[in-house]
């Protein structure tokens, strides 16, 4: 058996199916009808069925759908990290091949930002609006504190002796943040999550996200469509005990200025701050504020 299979067979999705792309399987998971369709681009170390709870009611509006990037969750392995045109260029193929008609909403979740730009510099008149979800910016290092630069962030992934320490801390706070998902669901994707594959897959993404700002500054802004930014300023106390108050006061400072620039620079722009929610929990905590924002874009790329 290939590593491909033997991978694919051990972690077969509880939900949704495939779409081969270039002799690649990528998972996808759609839902609703109508558009503009809402893409949700999920950040580092999460998947698709991460926003699964967002997608449902969504997709009670408009066509709403969640997907795994090549090389991750379950999605087909692929070498990782890629460039963003890579990933971008792939989502543009998945979303040609399931018929379903541009222009998009995209929702993009932290790393996910990269590669919603890097979309939407590629292919502007397939976007109808962007939902920014304490996304990652190509200026990043212009708005925040050297201690987190991206290339300084690269530096902290833990190694494999710290992520066996971490496991059980992973199960559990995977269980607590699916808690609402049907049980076909939260138990399979539990386990998928705190497996090797994906842990490293999740590292592995990670490493190469200065390049990627390299990449996005290359390239226009996004283009001039409605955009709603939910900047997340709560304070996560595990980062408290590695950070100092002056450094996270000025990470919060600094992206609440990021996502401010972020959405001055198009027509209808709006930024929204939460500080009852963490970046890693945000569509768990705050659907309620997630659902409201994609709603808004939706409805605000609708009007003529």
């Amino acid at each position: 058996m290939t590593y491909n299979s033997a991978f694919s067979a051990r972690l077969a999705p509880p939900i949704g199916g495939f779409q081969e792309i270039d002799g690649r399987r990528i998972f996808v998971h759609r839902s609703g009808s109508g558009g503009p369709a809402v893409v949700f681009l999920p950040g580092a170390s999460a998947v698709g069925l991460d926003y699964f709870g967002v997608q449902q009611q969504v997709s009670q509006f408009t066509t709403a759908v969640v997907y795994d990037r090549g090389g991750t969750g379950y999605s087909d392995p692929l070498p990782l990290p890629r460039t963003a045109a890579a990933v971008a260029t792939e989502l543009h193929e998945l979303l040609r091949a399931q018929d379903i008609a541009a222009p998009y909403v995209l929702v993009a979740h932290s790393l996910g930002g990269l590669y919603a730009h890097r979309f939407a510099q590629l292919y502007p008149q397939d976007v109808a609006g962007l939902v920014w979800l304490d996304a990652l910016h190509r200026d990043w290092d212009n708005f925040l504190p050297p201690a987190v630069h991206l290339a300084a962030v690269e530096q902290m992934a833990p190694d494999r002796e710290q992520l066996e320490q971490m496991r059980p801390a992973l199960r559990e706070m995977h269980g607590e943040l699916l808690a609402d998902y049907p049980e076909h669901v939260r138990q399979a994707l539990i386990d998928a999550k705190v497996s090797d594959e994906w842990i490293h897959v999740g590292i592995a993404e990670r490493g190469k996200s200065a390049e990627l700002a390299a990449e996005l500054r290359a390239g226009p802004n996004i283009p001039d469509v409605p955009v709603v930014a939910l900047t997340v300023v709560g304070t996560d106390p595990a980062q408290q005990a590695l950070t100092s108050e002056r450094t996270l006061q000025e990470m919060h400072d600094g992206k609440t200025r990021m996502d401010a620039a972020l959405v001055s620079a198009v027509s209808h722009g709006e930024q929204r701050i939460l500080s009852d929610t963490l970046h890693h929990r945000l569509c768990f905590d705050r659907p309620d504020a997630v659902v409201q924002a994609i709603r808004d874009v939706v409805d605000r790329a609708a009007r003529p």
